[in-house]
């Protein structure tokens, strides 16, 4: 019995210490400022710490279609949006591809992570205002052409909170892999509005599908509309295919 104790205190301590890291290199880091470079310490934090999030919280996940992601360049990644725990189990389960994600600000002032966020080149975006939203979509995609990042973004503007299947598109965040010149990964997620309701006494399984992937020349042939539409087009048939 003394083993078993001895075990949970030292884990316990091994974790309070862990915390103690993660607040300690978050204490000079802005929840403000855009950082251009990201940072392979911040990266081990924020994937170690997901790590740890989801075991405890009892998430599986699941991933389809990961082959089709490109390897010889950056991305520009676009998926539904249900639930807050999507950006955070896709850009576990996309780790290899070092993902930022655009978010709106509030998500930068979660303690400790939003920090931790920042120092990766994830980037707030005014969604109310057109000129501020537009110099954050160019940020972005100087991130992809620094090879910094691969950049992800919901076109639904932000979470789905209703009824909707999906909300309309803001169409002009495909901009981000037109300045770029990358390809598009159009994706599909389900099973993270069900984590909130599981937890604790039940696992959650969350599935990420990689619906199909524009190539950079086909997403610099066509328009804005006709790309939001055939992405919108697959995730509508990815949502009513999963029901």
């Amino acid at each position: 019995m003394k083993y078993v104790l001895w075990v949970i205190l030292s884990l316990t301590a091994v974790l309070l210490s862990y915390v103690l890291l993660l607040f300690v290199s978050t204490l000079f880091v802005s929840s403000k400022k855009i950082y251009m470079k990201d940072s392979k310490y911040f990266r081990w934090l924020l994937y170690s710490s997901t790590g740890i999030a989801l075991f405890f919280g009892r998430i599986h996940t699941h991933i389809k279609g990961i082959e089709k992601i490109p390897t010889d360049s950056r991305f520009f990644l676009v998926c539904n949006h249900k639930s807050k725990f999507d950006p955070i189990t896709t850009w576990y389960m996309l780790r290899k591809y070092d993902l930022a994600f655009v978010s709106k600000d509030a998500n930068f002032h979660v303690p400790i992570w939003g920090k931790i966020i920042r120092k990766c080149c994830f980037l707030s975006i005014d969604r109310e205002n057109t000129r501020k939203a537009l110099e954050t979509i160019n940020i972005a995609a100087d991130l992809i052409k620094e090879d910094e990042v691969s950049v992800a973004l919901y076109p639904e503007g932000t979470r789905n909170r209703g009824n909707e299947v999906l909300l309309p598109f803001r169409k002009g965040a495909f901009k981000v892999a037109q300045k770029a010149q990358v390809p598009i990964v159009i994706c599909g997620i389900r099973g993270t509005a069900e984590i909130k309701h599981n937890f604790p006494l039940h696992r959650s399984d969350v599935y990420l599908e990689v619906l199909d992937v524009l190539s950079a020349e086909t997403v610099k042939e066509k328009h804005t509309n006709e790309i939001s539409d055939y992405a919108r087009k697959l995730m509508l048939e990815y949502i009513e295919n999963n029901k």
